[in-house]
């Protein structure tokens, strides 16, 4: 059975596989303006939500590798701003595995919907990543530092922000220049909700009251940060996974270390564990299997490496169906 044939046709969004370098499977569906009724195309844009967090530890460790920076360097010492509560012997490594303990602006253990932080914060003001110091920055820490894992967006807007401080450029430039570019990605960067390039999809909320849709543009950042909110085409990021692999943007001593399991404890066996950036499937037939992935109202992206087979799959759809669902029926089929 063809991939194409598994996917539910109700799907909105872009599914795009490769095998080596055979396409399984190109398909663009859904409007990427509903209401001009444009459709998505693979040339399309679409907003990431965390998937953004591999971007950034592929550039710490860019950093690391240079000498710039070490695993064991902490906030304390990396950023000249008032920590107030937060540990300053806080690592970068523990901020990369999400073990820092440091208090989490977007704590999905406790808030259900992203769109809740602009309740009494509005949106717009969110443009870079210091933008977002006060929704943090007052809090507790949530636990002793390397006490426990814990998924933790804050920690990555603190790496974005040790980038900056180190490299004196902001982070999604040097990202641009140090992966974006190196990769080819031409599509790919971080965008102002008003003052989106060409062929950037709407993303798309449901309203039960009005049985209608919403764009997103109240319910998210107005720029992405280190947390996330780049936007990408899906060719794009199969050539990020290719670059990556081969040793093009780290050496493949340290991709190593960033696809193996750092943190986590594997007890939803298909959350897996986590390395740097990416998420690990345990695989006890062979290789473990890498992801990243990301969820905002209206936005949900998964991408995956096997490197069993060498299969590269890119999932995403701006009206937030369900990608991980349709994931599970490639790995079905062709794992």
């Amino acid at each position: 059975m063809e991939i194409k044939d598994l996917i539910n046709p109700d799907f909105r969004g872009n599914v795009y596989v490769i095998r080596e370098d055979e396409v399984l499977c190109e398909s663009a569906t859904g409007y990427a303006d509903l209401a001009n009724q444009i459709p998505n195309t693979l040339e399309t844009r679409f907003a990431s939500a965390s998937a953004g967090k591999v971007f950034v530890a592929v550039e710490i460790l860019q950093l690391i590798e240079q000498g710039k920076l070490q695993f064991e360097d902490t906030l304390g010492k990396l950023l000249e701003i008032d920590l107030h509560q937060i540990d300053p012997d806080v690592t970068v490594e523990q901020l990369l595995n999400h073990t820092s303990g440091v208090p989490d602006y977007f704590d999905e253990s406790v808030m259900e919907e992203y769109e809740e932080l602009w309740v009494d914060f509005p949106n717009y003001k969110i443009r870079k990543n210091s933008d977002l110091l006060p929704l943090f920055i007052n809090k507790p820490m949530m636990y002793q530092k390397g006490e426990r894992f814990q998924y933790n967006n804050t920690g990555y807007v603190l790496l974005a922000m040790i980038i900056e401080r180190i490299t004196g450029m902001a982070f999604d430039e040097y990202l641009k220049k140090n992966i974006f570019d190196v990769c080819d990605m031409r599509s790919t960067g971080y965008y102002e909700l008003d003052k989106l390039p060409a062929k950037c999809a709407n993303h798309y909320i449901y309203c039960e009251d009005t049985q209608d849709f919403r764009t997103n543009i109240f319910s998210v950042d107005a720029k992405g940060t280190g947390a996330g909110g780049a936007y990408i085409n899906v060719k794009d990021i199969v050539s990020f996974w290719k670059h990556l692999v081969e040793g093009d943007l780290i050496s493949k001593e340290l991709v190593d270390q960033m696809l193996s399991k750092q943190s986590g404890d594997g007890e939803d066996p298909e959350e897996g564990y986590y390395g740097f950036g990416v998420w690990i499937i345990e695989n006890e037939k062979g290789r473990d299997i890498p992801y990243f992935q990301g969820c905002d109202p209206g936005v949900c992206f998964l991408s995956e490496y096997n490197p069993n087979n060498q299969m590269i799959s890119v999932l995403v759809s701006n009206y937030g169906d369900n990608v991980w669902a349709e994931m599970r029926k490639i790995r079905k089929q062709y794992y």
